[in-house]
């Protein structure tokens, strides 16, 4: 009698182990990594209840991330612990615990949303991007067996986010049915989404004439002297309203940081060129990463700005040198100038947004791995110092994707592209030494699309140029629909960019790419 429970019993437990095996199986067909996800799944530290639906399988997979996330920042804070006296580990150790606090707050979101939602795969994805910025830091200071260790951990995390960014994906598009699930594609493999909003066409705008809850200014007779003393005065977690820092005219020369518990903030100055916010950080300092150069560094959702310029004068002999950073949900900037020379505006993660802006720079002036659109907005491109055997190339963008599966990608609409004065004198004497590009691929995923702009003769007739040889040429998405100008004609562009159909231009939408008819304010205008 024994025996034969023992049997009844070892075959239960082998019929349940292959159930799971199957189970994990068909969803991993969904990532990337179908071999080595069934490996993760086997191992995952939060156990499938018995028949687990599709929501089930993810969210065990967002679990056990967010356990491995909590890791991470404990191994982050033991590599800070140890690093007196190096400036540059220090700093890297730093940005991680950030940037994994960030991962985790995310990644619990999407984890408690609805994951049926935009909202779900827009944090899932963001998550991502904090884990593989945070093991990119540490890669640059990689020389003690114990960032090596971390290196390591963290690619393990990756890749487990990774599988259940994309299987949230395939939820997505294909439903429960894991059966039907398949790998992330994109415009590359032909796959465009559809569109699930019709446009909004009503004008939509930061309002302008709002009461102010703090004032700004240089001369006396405000409340505060400097932005950064308004924003720490500002409430904390704000869900309803907003808290307007009126800034008035002058020269702020302050590096300003909004942090994630600071929602719901509205910058307002005087115009572009009288209210000025400057800044000199750069990457060529010990310590400093691109991440640190930001004048102004934006956590906190619901940012909004108008009438007033974000500057990096640290010039293009200083390279990576940050005016403004937004790794908040829902940034919106209205008639803002953004100077800079190399990397002017890190468009870090999530939904943005920026209407009327003014945009100038040398080298991939506008980078990131967020969903951004741009309308409306002048790209100037400045010009830098150059090896004059080499001449000069100037990228507009890099675009950061990292994963098919993030809803990620720069949408410029009705944008004008030009040059500085001092880059038109250049190019007029010797074109072939000043190239312009719209883009190059940072990342291996990079998407950017212009639709309906206006490209002036600056522009290179290939109109986009690689990153390194042959680096995610097969992989990227670069498109255009309608452009304009002289920079626009699509017979020289490279093949791997591509001229986008009228019927899937919708996908790029306001309301399409980055849900702008939740968030995003009707004009007052």
């Amino acid at each position: 009698m024994m025996d034969t429970l023992v049997s009844l019993f070892l075959i239960a437990t082998i019929s349940a182990s292959a159930s799971a095996s199957a189970i994990n199986t068909q969803a991993c067909k969904a990532s990337r990594f179908p071999a080595s996800c069934v490996d993760r799944l086997s191992n995952s530290t939060a156990a499938l209840p018995p028949n687990p639906t599709a929501s089930d399988i993810i969210l065990s997979v967002f679990t056990s991330s967010l356990y491995d996330v909590r890791t991470a920042l404990a191994v982050s804070q033991s590599i800070l612990d140890s690093s007196a006296g190096d400036r540059n580990r220090t700093t890297a150790a730093l940005n991680c615990i950030e940037l994994l606090t960030f991962s985790h707050r995310r990644l619990s979101a999407a984890a408690t949303s609805d994951l049926s939602s935009a909202d779900a795969r827009v944090w899932a994805g963001a998550a991502l991007l904090y884990q593989y910025d945070c093991w990119s830091a540490l890669k640059y200071v990689n020389y003690t067996a114990q960032v090596a260790d971390a290196l390591s951990f963290l690619s393990d995390l990756n890749n487990r986010t990774s599988d259940g960014l994309s299987m949230l994906a395939a939820l997505q598009r294909y439903g429960g049915d894991t059966s039907l699930w398949a790998p992330p594609q994109t415009e590359r493999d032909g796959y465009w989404g559809d569109p699930v909003e019709e446009p909004q066409q009503a004008c939509r705008g930061v309002p302008r004439d709002v009461p102010a809850n703090a004032t700004v200014c240089k001369i006396g007779g405000c409340d505060y002297e400097t932005v950064q003393a308004a924003v720490e005065a500002a409430p904390a977690n704000m869900s309803d309203g907003r808290f307007v820092i009126r800034i008035k005219k002058g020269i702020y020369d302050e590096i300003v940081r909004v942090p994630y518990e600071k929602s719901n903030l509205l910058f307002i100055g005087d115009g572009m060129g009288i209210t000025v916010i400057t800044g000199n950080l750069s990457a060529d300092e010990v310590g400093v990463t691109t991440y640190n150069t930001a004048t102004v560094a934006v956590a906190g959702d619901g940012f909004m700005a108008r009438d007033l310029t974000i500057r990096n004068t640290a010039g293009a002999a200083a390279h990576q040198a940050v005016a403004f950073r937004a790794s908040a949900d829902f940034t919106f900037l209205d008639t803002v100038e953004l100077y800079g020379k190399q990397d002017t505006l890190y468009a870090h993660s999530l939904r943005q947004y920026y209407k009327s802006c003014r945009i100038s720079g040398t080298v991939d002036f506008i980078f990131g791995n967020s969903a951004a659109v741009f309308e409306n907005c002048l790209l100037l491109v400045a010009p830098h110092p150059f090896d004059p055997l080499k001449g000069e190339s100037d990228t507009v963008t890099a675009h950061g994707r990292t994963d098919p599966a993030q809803p990620t990608g720069f949408v410029f609409h009705n944008c004008s592209l030009n040059a500085t004065i001092g880059m038109w004198k250049l190019y007029r004497e010797d074109p072939a030494m000043h190239r312009v590009y719209l883009g190059r691929p940072w990342k291996e995923y990079s998407r950017t699309v212009f639709l309906g702009c206006y490209l002036e003769e600056v522009l290179r007739p290939e109109g986009w140029m690689p990153w390194n040889e042959d680096f995610a040429l097969r992989t990227l998405f670069y498109g255009e629909f309608e452009s304009q100008g002289p920079g626009a004609d699509p017979a020289g562009r490279v093949w791997w960019s591509s001229q986008i159909p009228a019927e899937h231009v919708a996908v790029y939408s306001l309301d399409n790419f980055i849900q702008g008819k939740r968030w995003i304010p009707l004009s007052d205008r």
